[in-house]
């Protein structure tokens, strides 16, 4: 129940109009202990990370220098010690002093960014310390079988979820100018507890110095997708080939009601889901319904993704149209629903708009009964 609150690193606060520098100098300092190791400065790109500057301690002491066309998200290592240390950079003069029997407590000092990614990291803190007690708290209940004092401590953490939801959305508001903000947003991208309008409006806000960066156009992407394809959203055309090759279009096979299904071979979840869809579609196929499956397989973990395709829709006993290109999560149907998991399910009425999203088991059977009986 109690996940570990990840410590995001954040900023904020206006930045001034003199004019930038061309590159950024990381001062950094250590204790004795790491002389002559090396230190990297790291950058995440999907699953790599590819090394910015890289240089030696000496006398506790070591530069990391570079340039950066827009604030982004990085990474200090240093040989031998375990864990990494985030810092935001842009183009500024910063310093940081390192201990490495507390690694985790490091800031980095001197821009702005870094001076707001520590007050947030600081309330993170706080929060994480909270997280621990409240397990603590439950794991002595469910040793004791202490049921009041487990349902005070869920309503106490459910208490503190929406709290720091609430100081998330705050600060991304007071701040639409702090590259944070953004890193803020995209963790929050799938909270389904924020209305999509909230989140639109916390982006719209955003500057365009925001808007620009790295995040901030991931954002800008998701923002557009979820957008197309919130409730009360017409969804447009798409279509890829059926399991024999032939090219299927969603306007092709609408009915009164259109179930589109996210779905794929691989996923546990979905397979489980599949025998109420075979329930539903049986249940009200003869009163107007149709579903449209797109699968997602194509995961380089498949030695042949059509085949699994194939032998799980036998398996499953999946009568309706299928549909996919095989291409895992770079499916353009995929990023067209900014599909970030799956299964993953949208409910259409005749003329194409979305009615309803999410549901699963018995939600969706209840969904279909209302739209069409």
């Amino acid at each position: 129940m109690f996940k570990k609150i990840a410590l995001l690193g954040l900023v904020a606060l206006a930045f001034s109009c003199a004019k930038e520098k061309d590159g950024f100098t990381l001062d950094a300092s250590f204790n004795e202990a790491v002389n002559g190791k090396a230190v990297k400065l790291l950058k995440a790109e999907g699953q790599k990370q590819v090394v910015i500057d890289s240089t030696v301690i000496t006398e506790g002491k070591a530069l990391l220098e570079g340039a950066v066309t827009a604030p982004d998200l990085y990474f200090i290592a240093i040989e031998t010690v375990r864990g990494n240390i985030p810092v935001i950079l842009e183009n500024e003069d910063m310093t940081v002093s390192i201990d490495t029997d507390s690694i985790f407590n490091t800031r980095v000092q001197g821009s702005k960014e870094n001076d707001a990614f520590n007050t947030y990291q600081s309330y993170m803190m706080g929060l994480q310390k909270k997280n621990q007690s409240l397990s603590q708290e439950f794991r002595t209940a469910q040793q004791t079988k202490d049921s009041v004092l487990a349902l005070d401590v869920q309503n106490r953490y459910k208490t503190m979820v929406d709290e720091n939801m609430a100081h998330d959305i705050e600060f991304m508001k007071s701040n639409n100018d702090a590259f944070v903000s953004a890193l803020i947003l995209e963790r929050h991208l799938g909270n389904k507890n924020i209305p999509f309008e909230d989140k639109k409006e916390i982006y719209d806000n955003f500057t365009t110095r925001i808007k620009d960066t790295r995040v901030g156009k991931t954002l800008g992407e998701a923002i557009e997708a979820e957008g197309a394809t919130a409730v009360g959203s017409v969804v447009e055309n798409f279509s890829a080939p059926n399991p024999e090759g032939k090219t299927v279009a969603l306007n092709d096979i609408k009915g009164k009601v259109t179930i589109i299904d996210f779905w794929a071979a691989w996923c546990g979840p979905c397979r489980k889901e599949n025998p109420n869809l075979v329930k539903v579609y049986n249940q009200y196929h003869d009163k107007g319904l149709e579903i449209l499956g797109v699968s997602l397989d194509g995961t380089p973990r498949q030695k042949d993704a059509k085949a699994e395709w194939i032998a799980a829709i036998e398996k499953d006993g999946l009568a309706w149209h299928q549909i996919s290109n095989l291409n895992y999560f770079e499916d353009p149907i995929v990023k067209q629903f900014n599909i970030r998991a799956i299964p993953a399910t949208y409910v259409l009425d005749a003329d194409g708009k979305i009615v309803a999203s999410g549901l699963r088991g018995q939600a969706l059977e209840d969904k279909i009964g209302e739209l069409l009986n």
